[in-house]
């Protein structure tokens, strides 16, 4: 862009590079490092009002040098990508024994099965729900109460179904193949 308006790639005396498509972020950032020149490749989405990265242009010898070192060392990247998973697991298992334990003592009543099956639910790693929040993590009260009560309504009522049969599917925070409605 100059001055408000879009330039070619030509124009913009970039035609000399080349288009790298993000999703390798090894690759994209050595291949930004070995180039005297990048610039970063985006696209306005209506949807989501707000412009998405693409990808970044580059000279085409730093993608070839970024792709020799990516290949030098991708089994080290691999095993470390495989010891970080496993630490996530382990620290969403102790997240949701903490969570389990926690729901028991603000919800006496609760049987230690369910109080396991909400902490997990609500533990769930990118699910947005109240239990991945800062809150949820730190084992606050008022973020379970609201974990136990969401699960008390979908799992005991038939929330789920009134929502469904109003058409309200998106606020059931699931997309529509996964829902079943019951009965």
């Amino acid at each position: 862009m100059d001055k408000g308006q879009p330039l070619c790639l030509s124009c913009a005396d970039l035609d000399h590079l080349e288009f790298l498509p993000s999703g390798d972020t090894a690759l994209t950032r050595r291949a930004r490092r070995h180039s005297r020149l990048s610039a970063v490749v985006v696209r306005f989405a209506r949807a989501r009002n707000r412009y998405e990265r693409q990808g970044i242009l580059v000279a085409p010898e730093a993608i070839e040098n970024a792709e020799e070192e990516c290949l030098d060392d991708a089994e080290q990247r691999e095993a470390r990508r495989r010891r970080e998973a496993l630490r996530r697991v382990e620290q969403d298992e102790e997240l949701v024994a903490a969570m389990a334990q926690s729901i028991r003592q603000i919800c006496p009543a609760c049987p230690l099965e369910e109080a396991e099956k909400i902490a997990r639910h609500t533990a769930q790693r990118g699910s947005g729900r109240v239990g991945r929040s800062a809150a949820g993590r730190n084992l606050d009260e008022g973020a379970l109460e609201l974990a136990v009560a969401a699960w008390v309504r979908h799992q005991n009522t038939e929330y789920d179904d009134l929502l469904f049969r109003l058409g309200y599917r998106s606020a059931l925070g699931c997309c529509p193949r996964e829902f079943q409605p019951r009965g």
